[in-house]
């Protein structure tokens, strides 16, 4: 197969981080030749699902045509990636296209393993089985939510990696709040199973959140994950980690946190990994074997919290990096880990957890992030998506924390 096309920088994926470089080079280098292939034509603002499946937000307000967003001067590939030959510098695509590219950044997202928990996809979206982790379902959270009479109502979370870590709780908070406000809180009982050992990784914003769970008087079993789904009989079934026993719940609203993997292609390429994340430098965010490869966001095998944030702060320093490699100089950028997980515990409240590589605290404001703050709430609820849309996705300063 011959190259149909070739490009001085390829992007792979048009998610928040391809489309973020994407502008970030267009302003950088505006005659610089790039590239992006990316199959779908709606891009997602994912932030905004818990937001959708809490009733917060609408679910049509997180989406516009990736024509759009892609940024001016960016030749858009509509195709999904298939394989990539890091020896002849080439990509293979879905529709038979091979791409060459001088250097190539990977922003190729995580993988939704729905399939991975037998009874799970099959039964997705209905008698009571949800899941915020899928633009067609966080609308159904929130109807089974709204129409929830009473009963067991279990949220899961699963081993990690997985994106936006803070999700999986989220709607645990808004749950309770919404099921006080229904007047249907006393006759319902609220379970978080948790694969993690306890709340959150970093402990001043843990202490909050435990007691929020106090408060709430929420039933959380950590080391508890889930492996099956009987829908027919509405059992979950967990493995539990501590002991390698077994527990059988029975529930009348499930939402869960799926497990998630690398995309195929990149667990099948050289630029894999052991685990199959693409393998890069967790500062440069270079690849630590072919040096004109890049990548950045959920795809990688940099150990931070996968969040759309930390793609905000990824970004520069992988701009950076790169355009110094194509100049034919070292980069001297460092990506310190940074993530920010807002944390909505409940209806007007919101904990801003931002922190680094080593779990310590990283905060954006100058008052004690550690609080729930009805400002913070706000902030989630209106200025971030605003921040995401006309700032990140368009090279605009990335100064400021969140998201």
């Amino acid at each position: 197969m011959t190259e149909t096309s070739h490009y001085k920088v390829l992007i792979i994926g048009g998610g928040t981080g391809g489309i973020a470089v994407a502008a970030h080079l267009r302003k950088e280098m505006p005659d610089l030749e790039v590239a992006i292939v990316e199959p779908s034509e709606t891009h997602y603002y994912q932030p905004g699902w818990t937001l959708v499946g809490g009733g917060i937000m609408q679910a049509e307000k997180t989406t516009r045509p990736m024509e759009k967003v892609i940024p001016k001067g960016t030749r858009w590939i509509r195709d999904s990636v298939t394989a990539i030959d890091a020896e002849a510098n080439t990509v293979t695509t879905e529709k038979g296209q091979q791409i060459g590219y001088d250097f190539l950044v990977v922003a190729a997202g995580i993988k939704i393993d729905w399939e991975a928990i037998p009874g799970l996809k099959e039964s997705l979206g209905q008698n009571g089985v949800v899941s915020n982790y899928d633009y067609k379902t966080a609308s159904i959270t929130w109807e089974t939510i709204k129409s929830f009479t009473g009963g067991t109502a279990l949220f899961t979370q699963p081993k990690p990696p997985f994106k936006c870590p803070g999700a999986a709780q989220k709607i645990l908070y808004l749950a309770d709040d919404a099921l006080r406000k229904q007047r249907v809180r006393g006759s319902s009982k609220l379970i978080f199973c948790s694969a993690a050992p306890g709340i959150f990784p970093v402990k001043k914003y843990a202490k909050t959140l435990n007691e929020v769970i106090a408060r709430k008087e929420l039933d959380v079993r950590y080391q508890t994950h889930l492996v099956a789904l009987r829908p027919e009989s509405k059992e979950a079934v967990f493995e539990k980690l501590a002991d390698g026993g077994e527990e059988v719940i029975k529930y009348d609203m499930i939402h869960v946190t799926p497990p998630m993997s690398a995309p195929d292609f990149i667990k099948d390429s050289p630029l894999s990994d052991d685990g199959g994340w693409l393998d890069v430098d967790l500062h440069s965010l270079r690849h630590t074997r072919y040096g004109n490869v890049f990548g950045l966001g959920d795809c990688t095998n940099t150990p931070n919290s996968k969040t759309a944030a930390a793609i905000r702060s990824q970004t520069p320093v992988l701009v950076s990096n790169l355009v110094t490699a194509i100049n034919g100089q070292e980069g001297k950028a460092a990506y310190d880990g940074y993530a920010s997980c807002p944390l909505v515990t409940g209806y007007g409240k919101l904990v801003l957890a931002e922190f680094d590589y080593n779990m310590l605290p990283k905060e954006t404001f100058p008052f004690d992030q550690g609080k729930e703050r009805r400002s913070m709430y706000y902030l989630k609820k209106y200025i971030l998506p605003r921040f995401y849309w006309d700032i990140l996705l368009k090279g605009g300063d990335l100064s400021f924390g969140g998201n």
